[in-house]
Formats: C-alpha cells, sequence, structure tokens
C-alpha cells in the first residue's frame, strides 16, 4: 500500500481528493493537511510515502513545506508532488530545487491523478508538459552561465545522451523509440544516472541537465 497525505487549504479539494485516493486499492491516505506547517507535522508523525502538497498556503507555502520534509531526519523522505496552476507556474523551478519529484495541474482528471500518484511513488519524477515547457522558459529568463557539473563527466556518453533526452520531457518508452533501444535497457540507464549523480529522481535529472549546461533553453 502506498501511503499519502493530502495538503490543500480549501476543505472540499482536500477532502474531495482524500476520498478519490482512498477509494483505490493499493493508496491509503493516512493523513490531511490544511497548511504547510500542518504539512511537515503530519508528514513527520505519519511518515508517509506520497505527499500531495499545494503550493499558495496559509502560515507555510508549499515550496517551504517541502524544503522542511527533505530536511527531516533520517534516510526515508517521502515524494511530494505539487499541484500547481498556470498561474504558479513561476513557482515551478524553486518547488523542484527544494526536492519535489513531480507536478500535477490541478484541472487534472481524477485519472491522471491517481496514475500521478503511483508513479511517483514508484520514484519516477512526473512533469507535464505544459510545466516542462514553463521550466524550460524559467531557465531562459535567468541571467548568467551554467554552473558546470563535474558529476556529469561520470557518465558514459550513452547515459549523458539519455540525460539530455530526459530533461527534453521525454518518457523511457519514447526515449527507448528514439535511440532505438529496449525500454527496460533505458530503465537501467536513468537509473545509474540518478545513481552516479546523486538524484533522487527524473525531476531533479532534468534540473541538474539545465544547470550543468548539458541542455539549453531552447537548444
Amino acid at each position: 500500500m502506498t501511503r499519502i497525505v493530502v495538503v490543500d487549504d480549501q476543505a472540499m479539494v482536500r477532502e474531495g481528493f482524500s476520498a478519490l485516493l482512498a477509494a483505490q486499492p493499493d493508496l491509503d491516505v493516512v493523513g490531511a493537511a490544511a497548511d504547510g506547517l500542518e504539512a511537515v507535522h503530519v508528514t513527520r508523525v505519519m511518515l508517509p510515502d506520497v505527499v500531495l502538497m499545494d503550493v499558495r498556503m496559509p502560515h507555510l507555502d508549499g515550496i517551504e513545506a517541502t524544503r522542511r520534509i527533505m530536511a527531516l531526519p533520517g534516510d526515508r523522505h517521502p515524494k511530494v508532488l505539487i499541484l500547481t496552476t498556470f498561474d504558479l507556474d513561476d513557482y515551478v523551478f524553486e518547488a523542484l530545487r527544494a526536492g519535489a519529484s513531480g507536478f500535477l495541474l490541478k484541472d487534472a482528471r481524477s485519472d491522471e491523478l491517481v496514475q500521478a500518484v503511483r508513479v511517483v511513488a514508484a520514484g519516477e519524477g512526473l512533469l507535464a508538459p505544459t510545466v516542462t515547457r514553463r521550466l524550460i522558459e524559467e531557465f531562459a529568463r535567468r541571467p548568467g552561465d551554467p554552473r558546470p557539473s563535474v558529476r556529469l563527466n561520470a557518465l558514459t556518453p550513452r547515459e549523458t545522451e539519455v540525460l539530455t533526452l530526459i530533461a527534453g520531457g521525454l518518457s523511457n518508452a519514447e526515449i527507448a523509440a528514439h535511440l532505438v533501444l529496449g525500454e527496460q535497457t533505458v530503465k537501467t540507464h536513468v537509473g545509474r544516472i540518478l545513481s552516479k549523480l546523486g538524484l533522487r529522481d527524473r525531476a531533479q535529472a532534468v534540473v541538474t541537465a539545465y544547470e550543468s549546461g548539458l541542455v539549453r533553453p531552447g537548444g
């Protein structure tokens, strides 16, 4: 069972998401929170696998709450799935830096929400295409040169190629088709990339690819 905490300052949204997820045979909603401070407390006590996190909330926003959750003691931290809307896309970059594993637009269908939770719980980063575009635009607006990353030198040429395609928003299946490889082979490459670079998931891999200069906006 995947243990979930739902965080949203609107009671109807919070209760609706909780009911939807709890109805799934493999998902268990173990807690809920109405603001970021409460989210950190509930996460510390309930030890969920996934936190479904709103961004704009009283007392403590979802980005800072995510940052504090990732700083909690212990080696085991939950995956944080950020709920965003088009007018909140400026927060995407900072949420990724804070440790978020994925993003879902608030107007997503119920089946998309359920699938998103499962994907993130399985360790796969989730970036909706619209969110990925906004992320690239955010990098394009940022001044200065990319920060060099000697860690990328640990990657093989094939792994570097796969990382480039991950940064382009391609799924494992799409990468496999593009490189004419088996999907399991691509999954192995992705796992090695994350391990060598010390990353949690694909979302962090996207940030690393852009920050290192491996991929440039519009390139």
